[in-house]
């Protein structure tokens, strides 16, 4: 083999390597509801960063994606994006409920509570429901640039 044939194996080879790793660090989620508006629209594409401190212990105010089938009463499997409104040992925010958050659970709130199902409809969730938080939005695909909030069903 040439050196130059080696030379691109070798950026293939880290490539592949680094698409790997990355898939299993980042994800791409698309909006589906209204209940992040006017944040986050239907459509929207978010980027989640999976791994590390910020998606293991999120801080209040962020942005995060919740897998559905661990918060208790949110339905059956899909993603769901709200934004962390406290954290083990905060007080219950008003319309949440009462008292501190328990140990090991999150308070999340959609953005637009008219079309949200968030806490104030399943109290705290497993911390452990967190897939990761969401670290910028991406580029629309083709199409509108951003629609209009609609009365859609709960959920992303």
């Amino acid at each position: 083999m040439t050196a130059v044939a080696l030379t691109v194996s070798a950026v293939v080879a880290l490539a592949a390597v680094l698409l790997a790793v990355a898939r299993r660090v980042l994800l791409v989620v698309t909006v589906h509801g209204a209940s992040m508006y006017p944040a986050l629209a239907p459509g929207d594409r978010v980027l989640v960063l999976r791994a590390g401190p910020p998606a293991r212990r999120p801080r209040r105010g962020r942005v995060v994606v919740l897998r559905a089938d661990r918060v208790p009463g949110a339905g059956p499997g899909g993603l769901l994006v709200k934004r962390v409104a406290a954290r083990a040992g905060d007080p219950v925010p008003p319309g949440a409920g009462e008292g501190v958050v328990p140990d090991g659970r999150l308070v999340v709130l959609g953005d637009n509570p008219e079309v949200s199902t968030d806490s104030r409809v399943w109290g705290p969730v497993p911390a452990a429901s967190v897939v990761g938080v969401t670290i910028g939005r991406l580029p629309r695909a083709a199409g509108p640039s951003r629609p209009a909030a609609q009365s859609a069903p709960h959920g992303l």
